[in-house]
């Protein structure tokens, strides 16, 4: 049996003991998830919804949380001297898929310790380190205002 599931926007075919790598859900580790938007179930007859299923659902459970490689971002404006380069790895959740329910059965509790909803986590940034401080001998310095300006070369008449 599969099913055709919809979550953060893309759509995943998925069967039961399939791990599958999603955009970032909210969750712990080891938590059990449970998908409500099933698209499509088949077996030996295909169910179709319009445009969901009723009485479907996939349980799953969290099996971690992860980082894609770096990609870089490079942007050049040719014969400006500007170019800007940036990277970002995006982040992803990576589920095994317990079982797939009909008929508006519930998950079983060995597969479901703990029930998720199963949504993406907008705005959520890495967990975040201490800010440093500057060294003792770095706060001892003199204020700006105390500099004195640069001496600038005058400039020569080549005409």
């Amino acid at each position: 049996m599969y099913a055709i599931i919809k979550t953060g926007g893309k759509q995943y075919k998925v069967a039961e003991s399939d791990t599958i790598e999603l955009e970032r859900l909210a969750g712990e580790k080891g938590d059990a998830i449970t998908f409500g938007e099933v698209l499509m179930v088949g077996g030996d007859t295909v169910t179709l919804g319009s445009p969901l299923v009723a009485g479907a659902s996939v349980a799953g459970e969290i099996v971690e949380h992860r980082r894609s490689a770096t990609i870089l971002v490079f942007k050049k404006r040719r014969r400006q001297n500007s170019k800007r380069s940036r990277g970002h790895r995006q982040q992803h959740t990576v589920v095994r898929i317990t079982e797939i329910l009909t008929d508006g059965k519930q998950a079983s509790k060995a597969a479901a310790p703990k029930k998720v909803k199963a949504e993406k986590v907008e705005g959520e940034a890495p967990a975040a380190k201490p800010k440093r401080t500057a060294p003792k001998a770095a706060a001892k310095k003199a204020p700006a205002a105390a500099k004195k300006p640069r001496a600038r070369k005058p400039k020569t008449d080549k005409e």
